[in-house]
């Protein structure tokens, strides 16, 4: 048996990279999965591989901007008609920053943007599945943050990312306590350094000297990160919301 059976979970940027493990996995462990990513070419190459590999058509793909309100209504509707609900979030799309030497090389329209897709784009979700979740009485959502969201020096410079995976912290407190009493949890995991597209946006030199200050002393795999994603999004996670569980080889306790 599964730890998601019976589960039907969206998983937002599951084209490449971390959402895509986390959606393999997901529906190895029982789920159905709604896919979304920008990229529809990439995220139906992605859907195919996994159900072929599974040998299943647990995981649909559906193009999706996060940052529009629109999709994610079409996102839900697409969600109940093909599974008849929703039991899980994961707000896992997001885009970074630029790098920059000096941080206070703030360009204003990259700062919107991101603002745009990383805040407003996880609140329009949380926005659009909280009416299935309260109707079934059931839900799990788990932001993704980061650690460059509770420490600096990780985000490259990009005062305009850290700032927006830093404000996911509030955004889960404040909605864990408005809908605790509604069965359902919302929860913040922050990944430090990952192998995946967005630490290939940094420069070497930024990489490196992350890399330099992780404990265990390597970067992080997609997998590492998505167990404890599954973790917050299984059952066995019923008594946790409202907080933070930080995966990055030791970083932000060195």
């Amino acid at each position: 048996m599964g730890r998601l059976d019976r589960k039907v979970a969206i998983i937002t940027g599951a084209a490449g990279g971390q959402g895509k493990v986390e959606a393999k996995l997901f529906a190895q462990e029982g789920a159905k999965v709604i896919a979304t990513d920008l990229n529809e070419t990439l995220l139906a190459e992605s859907v195919a591989e996994i159900n072929q590999e599974l040998g299943t058509d647990a995981v649909i793909g559906i193009k999706h901007n996060i940052a529009t309100e629109s999709d994610w209504g079409d996102v839900v509707a697409k969600a109940v008609e093909a599974f008849g609900k929703v039991d899980i979030l994961i707000n896992n799309a997001a885009i970074p920053g630029k790098t920059r030497e000096d941080v206070w090389d703030i360009d204003a329209d990259e700062t919107s943007r991101i603002l745009n897709v990383n805040v407003l784009g996880t609140l329009h979700g949380i926005r659009a599945v909280m009416p299935e979740m309260k109707k079934n009485g059931t839900g799990s959502i788990v932001n993704i943050s980061s650690a460059a969201g509770l420490v600096g020096g990780i985000s490259g410079g990009s005062v305009a990312y850290s700032s927006t995976k830093g404000a996911l912290r509030a955004i889960t407190k404040e909605v864990a306590v408005d809908v605790a009493k509604a069965g359902v949890r919302v929860n913040t995991l922050y990944p430090g350094l990952i192998h995946t597209p967005i630490m290939d946006s940094f420069s070497k030199e930024v990489t490196e000297a992350v890399l330099a200050k992780i404990p265990v002393g390597f970067a992080a795999e997609p997998i590492d990160i998505a167990y404890g994603v599954l973790y917050l999004a299984s059952d066995e996670a019923r008594f946790v919301t409202g907080t933070d569980i930080v995966i990055d080889g030791g970083y932000t306790a060195a």
